[in-house]
């Protein structure tokens, strides 16, 4: 079949598309300005603009004076406008944030809560009432969530700086096939659990790599280490997230460091996530949390300080199997091993240093363990710019 000319709807989409575009990367400009950038004229600009000042999702500033003729009037991202909510389920957390048009996260809350041995009603009944909390009375334009699991449906349009992750609930929604860490939830459809709770669409993906789609700003080839009680990674390839055949690339927490050491909950021994995840971090320290394990580093406890190195070896060691394949130049450290990054580089280094083949920069997020729950509500957020359509529904 011929492909047809863009009809009128479809140009004012695009055209709208760049308008937010513009406002998202200059915060405020007058209707000049946005046809400047955009290349639209200043008719078209205003046009589109109008809609969305009634609606209340764009707020106009008070006229000021520029030169000769009519004050200008700069437009901007209203405060109270709509926002886009990011949820990330972890096995020991719950965190939600509201990210508002402009990129400012309005409301960010982090809970301690155990999801090991919940049942999906009782996990997404929480994650729910969290929304609800953080949400008050903003209008919500969709929810990103995020999970340690592997999911079927996950390899939506979010592979890169410009897609979205996931895939809006639905009929072909994502099921989790596993979760190491939460192995209640096999088999359930996250999204669709979320959705009906929230009444609102609901993409989900896979937290490590939503992690790793935090970092594209640092550069286009990067491995992101999520390190919680279980340990999870996101490849970054070219710019593009790379997910596999399957959808299961990147599982660092499952690279094998030991074959006769401890059982996982993978079903294989010696993983990475045995002897570098939280839990068994934690466990090796003799240390209660993670707060009282960074006061014992601190302290300058010998204990501590010999479990942090011996997991940071046994990353290390999973890590220089990753970039001896993949050829892999940056690490971005995430989750608890960017809080503890001062005491897990020097080893995590050595390791590198004497096992990869060639040398890669190690850095520790600037997300700390925000990075999957802010990427979720951006991700709604670029979906709204390529459909803005939503912001009059």
């Amino acid at each position: 079949m011929n492909p047809r000319p863009a009809g009128p709807p479809t140009l004012r989409r695009h055209n709208l598309g760049l308008v937010l575009a513009a406002l998202r990367a200059a915060g405020g400009a007058s209707r000049a300005e946005l046809a400047a950038r955009t290349g639209l004229t200043r008719a078209t600009v205003a046009t589109l603009v109008e809609p969305l000042l009634r609606a209340g999702v764009l707020a106009e500033d008070a006229a000021t004076p520029r030169g000769v003729g009519r004050p200008s009037r700069a437009v901007r991202f209203a405060a109270g406008g709509p926002v886009a909510l990011g949820v990330a389920v972890d096995v020991d957390a719950l965190a939600v944030c509201a990210v508002g048009l402009d990129g400012v996260v309005r409301a960010h809350r982090r809970h301690a809560r155990d999801h090991r041995a919940l049942t999906p009603a009782t996990v997404f009944d929480g994650a729910a009432a969290l929304v609800r909390e953080v949400r008050a009375d903003a209008r919500v334009l969709g929810v990103g969530l995020a999970l340690p699991a592997l999911l079927s449906a996950a390899s939506g349009a979010a592979d890169g700086a410009d897609d979205a992750p996931g895939r809006p609930a639905g009929a072909d929604s994502p099921v989790v096939l596993r979760a190491p860490n939460l192995p209640r939830l096999d088999g359930c459809r996250p999204g669709d659990a979320l959705a009906e709770r929230l009444g609102c669409p609901v993409t989900v993906d896979n937290e490590a790599t939503l992690g790793a789609l935090a970092h594209l700003h640092l550069a286009p080839d990067l491995v992101y280490v999520s390190a919680g009680i279980g340990v999870g990674g996101g490849l970054v390839l070219d710019g593009r997230v790379y997910r596999g055949a399957r959808g299961l690339a990147g599982e660092l927490g499952h690279v094998v460091v030991d074959r006769a050491g401890p059982a996982c909950g993978c079903g294989g021994r010696g993983c990475v996530e045995r002897y570098a995840g939280t839990a068994a971090l934690l466990a090796d320290a003799g240390a209660a949390d993670l707060d009282a394990l960074v006061a014992a580093l601190a302290d300058g406890d010998g204990r501590a300080a010999a479990a942090t190195t011996r997991a940071a070896a046994a990353l290390g060691a999973g890590l220089a199997s990753v970039l001896n394949v993949l050829d892999v130049p940056v690490v971005v450290l995430g989750g608890t091993f960017a809080r503890l990054a001062p005491a897990v580089e020097p080893a995590l280094r050595a390791e590198l240093a004497a096992r990869a083949l060639a040398p890669a920069r190690v850095l520790a997020s600037d997300h700390g363990d925000a990075a999957a729950v802010r990427c979720t509500a951006e991700s709604v957020l670029d979906a709204v710019q390529r459909d803005p359509d939503r912001l009059l529904a």
